[in-house]
């Protein structure tokens, strides 16, 4: 004998049919009117048949006859019916008026069962259209998008990484960018909606959840993705054990994209990878996962910058879609030299070769032969402006006579303002580039002893420069003053960041604070001021105009040079092989030098063709000029422009530099 009762069975079976959701719901209220609907019918056609006169009165029809009388099952039929108004609208109560107390009485208890039905019913429907907006919102639903750019993650260089794409997609007919985060759709699409008010033709759609998922990864679409974005959840300043914690979702991440394509998938995925021994361990899971280390890059590129100003500007609209872009391009070179390659394009200047056993040489050889399968890397202003001439567009002076000499390597004083974990390289980068007894000094607010060990460690690992710690408060003229910033040959200002930090914002604004500090410094001491260089690194670009205004040199947008490097990488895999070259000890790097180490009398007037043969015969290729006067005006693009049309003629000052790729800095 069962030892549950029927009560407990009825109810266990209608919660669990209740619990189907929606359906269910919709289902009960439907049955709910077909029973009160049968009920209140049965019981007024029964009492319709016994009193027929009490159903209704008769009126008198327009020729004064009684109307005529309705049969026995016309009767039942009607009372069914007036049930059924009854219940569905109270208001046709009125209908029996003229009946008698017991039709009244079933037409009041149809009624107010009526009303609860379809009051439940509307709930329903608005509860149940509710929960469908809530999970439109939610982002659930799946992605039905072809050759999209897929973003997987979200950090603070999601808008910088989605301003690239808006420019390099311009030319698209309908461009879309899926960005699957755990972040709350609505959080992604109201921060995006503020951020990014012009997305041009580009679409964005955000979709919400774990970007590990196999699930979540298929309602992105990610097998119909032309590339995919891995971002790292947490700022480069953040410890080592927030960045080993970043790399494992990360690498969890490319596992279930990996898992997610087909075997044969030539899908680029670009990824944000701190650790070294983490970025090995993506190499060895797949062969299309690419690799970027920010710090690494952005370490770099400050070093550069401090040997040459305006190498920032440089970097910016190299790495940046907006403006001169690097490219691979083809043709039938016939029996021609790399170096006359260069008077052969009316716009671009080629800056290495890649060959037909994917080998990519930067800077090669002027009289290095093309063979066929070759293809040239090309700096130009898109890939639609590249056009291979047969002849010469411009012809150079036949009697240039290069200056000679070299640019001297001096011992240097440097000072750094600020620890991340970039310092390290920043350090080792100097080694390699100054003049063995140079001085490197970092200013620190109260470093905590494992900095200070840090520091003692590397200035024992370096022996060609000395380095000293000076704990001071930069933030204050009076800490600033005692480093004595003015006889220092650079200053190298870094954004701290981290979470004790705050915020982008609170970083900047530190940052801005140091630099005017530094103004009004220099500004009382301009008979101690030397050629001090003065670079600076800003996390949002959106400071650039205040940043320019305090009399720096150059700056580093930290976040924005990390987005354009990712956003090109994931447009062109290849492109990353050329700025592990550019970026790298060995090989050639971008200077701006000097132009009197290639012209011997000044002032001289030389058009861009002049230039590239002058850089030529010091085995350098020239990519553009730096005019000096104009270096601190935003809108000149600080006196730097790339590649100008061959024939174009400048007027050049000592003082004035060319911008080229060459083998080192001398």
């Amino acid at each position: 004998m069962s030892q549950f009762t029927w009560k407990q069975k009825l109810r266990y079976r209608f919660d669990n049919f209740m619990s189907r959701g929606g359906s269910s719901i919709f289902i009960g209220l439907v049955l709910l009117f077909l029973s009160a609907l049968l009920i209140i019918g049965v019981v007024r056609g029964v009492v319709a048949i016994f009193d027929p006169g009490g159903a209704e009165r008769y009126v008198k029809a327009e020729d004064g006859t009684d109307s005529p009388k309705k049969s026995m099952p016309q009767q039942v039929g009607h009372q069914f019916y007036q049930v059924f108004n009854h219940l569905s609208d109270p208001g046709t109560m009125a209908y029996d008026i003229d009946s008698s107390p017991f039709f009244k009485t079933t037409a009041v208890l149809a009624g107010m069962v009526g009303v609860v039905i379809f009051s439940a019913l509307i709930a329903f429907i608005t509860t149940a259209m509710d929960q469908k907006i809530a999970e439109l919102k939610k982002g659930h639903s799946k992605v039905v998008e072809e050759g999209h750019t897929l973003i997987l993650g979200w950090n603070e260089r999601v808008i910088e990484i989605l301003r690239e794409l808006v420019i390099a997609n311009e030319s698209e007919d309908d461009p879309c960018v899926v960005i699957l985060s755990k972040e709350d759709k609505e959080a992604m699409d109201d921060y995006i909606k503020t951020h990014l008010p012009d997305r041009q033709n580009l679409r964005i759609v955000t979709r919400s959840g774990a970007e590990s998922s196999l699930v979540n990864l298929n309602i992105a679409s990610v097998e119909q993705s032309k590339s995919i974005i891995c971002l790292a959840s947490c700022s480069p300043s953040a410890s080592d054990h927030d960045k080993s914690g970043s790399d494992s979702i990360v690498i969890k991440t490319i596992l279930a994209a990996v898992a997610s394509l087909d075997d044969d998938s030539d899908v680029p995925i670009v990824a944000e990878i701190y650790l070294d021994r983490n970025r090995a361990i993506v190499e060895d899971v797949s062969s299309v996962a690419v690799t970027v280390d920010t710090d690494e890059i952005l370490a770099k590129i400050l070093v550069q910058t401090s040997r040459s100003v305006g190498l920032s500007v440089v970097y910016g609209e190299i790495l940046s879609f907006d403006g001169c872009e690097m490219y691979f391009h083809e043709a039938e070179w016939g029996d021609i030299a790399f170096g006359k390659l260069a008077y052969r394009f009316p716009d671009g200047i080629p800056m290495g070769v890649r060959h037909s056993d994917g080998e990519i040489v930067i800077n090669p050889p002027i009289d290095l032969q093309m063979q066929s399968g070759d293809a040239i890397l090309i700096l130009a202003e898109d890939d639609s402006t590249i056009d291979y001439q047969s002849t010469n567009v411009a012809e150079p002076r036949s009697d240039l006579v290069l200056a000679g000499g070299e640019k001297p390597v001096e011992v240097e004083r440097n000072l750094i303002i600020g620890w991340t974990p970039k310092v390290r390289i920043i350090l080792s980068e100097y080694a390699d580039y100054v003049k063995e007894g140079s001085q490197i000094d970092i200013m620190l607010r109260a470093p905590n002893d494992s900095v200070v060990g840090e520091i003692e460690k590397i200035n024992q690992e370096l022996e060609e420069i000395t380095i000293n710690l000076i704990e001071e408060n930069p933030l204050t003229q009076q800490g600033l003053l005692a480093a004595k910033p003015f006889e220092y040959d650079n200053i190298i200002i870094l954004s701290q960041g981290g979470e004790e930090k705050g915020n982008e914002e609170r970083t900047d604004s530190e940052t801005i604070v140091i630099l005017l500090l530094l103004r009004q410094i220099f500004d009382a001491n301009r008979e101690q001021v030397g050629n001090i260089k003065l670079i600076t690194e800003i996390l949002d670009s959106e400071n650039q105009a205040l940043v320019a205004r305090t009399g720096v040199n150059d700056f580093i947008i930290s976040n924005r040079f990390v987005s354009m490097l990712l956003a090109q990488i994931s447009e062109d895999v290849d492109i990353k092989g050329v700025y592990d070259d550019l970026f790298s000890e060995e090989g050639s790097e971008i200077y701006l030098k000097p132009a009197s180490l290639y012209f011997k009398e000044f002032p001289v007037t030389v058009n861009y063709a002049d230039m590239i043969e002058i850089a030529q015969q010091r085995e350098e290729i020239c990519l553009g000029v730096k005019v000096k006067k104009y270096e601190e005006f935003l809108d000149k693009n600080f006196g730097v422009k790339l590649i100008p049309e061959k024939n174009v003629e400048y007027t050049l000052g000592p003082d004035d530099a060319l911008v080229v790729l060459a083998e080192d800095e001398t």
